[in-house]
């Protein structure tokens, strides 16, 4: 396996009308790619059990190695993730006594630092430790809702809180380290580059030309400006478990992506990260 494949599923009516911008699927990308994995979708979808269901079941059927959704873990009645997980692998959720544990010493670490002056574990607060049946919760260091993990036999499903700060703390905690060791020794080389005075349809033929000399690195190109006023940002990038063959590959292209530019007029220089 060339790296583990990866969907992100974030969940939330608020991002479909625009209210919130969806920084969450750009940070865990990031992060995911970082250390080998490789996302091959990311789907946006609203507060809805059979929505949620279907995303799921489209996922597991082709086969990637994790699917992380993103919202919807929270007491109130629009937070609907786990239900949605339950019915697409089928089974119930039910009351897990190892998140309703971390639930309850959280409400009480609130009340003892003052933060609430409610211990007991009410309905909404029980919501949060109902998971699918055979589901594993994940610690949350930065708030109440525990993650879930839910193993199949090719995909691990894994639901994060949508609050940037828990969803992050999470996945540094306990998903990284999930992630990296499915990757294995895999690593990702990154390099951009700012052309100026070549037209984008000048410059599309050069990267075609250099990436079939270097079929192992991709080239993706980003115009800044219009067809009057070119600028553009070439990034160009690859995946390996070896960092030594990796980096040589990656300057190899950048010194040939340059040369070819420059012998049509343009202007590159290399943007520091």
């Amino acid at each position: 396996m060339l790296s583990s494949t990866i969907e992100i599923v974030t969940i939330g009516n608020e991002l479909l009308i625009g209210k919130i911008v969806n920084t969450n699927a750009q940070w865990l990308s990031k992060q995911i790619t970082n250390i080998g994995g490789r996302i091959t979708r990311i789907t946006t979808i609203a507060d809805d059990v059979e929505e949620i269901a279907s995303v799921l079941k489209e996922a597991i059927s082709r086969g990637s190695n994790f699917v992380i959704t993103i919202g919807g873990l929270g007491p109130t009645f629009d937070d609907k993730t786990l239900t949605g997980i339950a019915k697409a692998i089928n089974v119930e959720l039910e009351l897990n006594d190892e998140a309703l544990r971390m639930v309850k010493e959280k409400y009480s670490d609130y009340s003892d630092e003052g933060h609430s002056s409610r211990k007991e574990l009410t309905p909404h607060r029980i919501k949060m430790a109902k998971i699918p049946k055979g589901a594993e919760p994940i610690f949350n260091p930065e708030g109440t809702a525990p993650g879930v993990l839910f193993r199949t036999r090719e995909t691990r499903i894994i639901a994060l809180p949508g609050v940037p700060s828990e969803m992050k703390a999470i996945f540094k905690d306990s998903v990284k380290k999930m992630i990296r060791k499915a990757v294995g020794k895999m690593l990702f080389f990154e390099s951009t580059l700012e052309v100026k005075e070549i037209p984008e349809p000048d410059l599309a033929p050069l990267i075609d030309r250099t990436m079939k000399d270097n079929p192992l690195v991709y080239i993706k190109s980003h115009p800044k400006g219009g067809e009057t006023k070119s600028k553009i940002q070439l990034h160009i990038s690859i995946t390996s478990s070896d960092s030594k063959e990796a980096k040589k590959r990656l300057v190899k292209t950048i010194i040939e992506i340059s040369e070819l530019i420059q012998e049509k007029g343009g202007k590159i220089r290399k943007i520091q990260r």
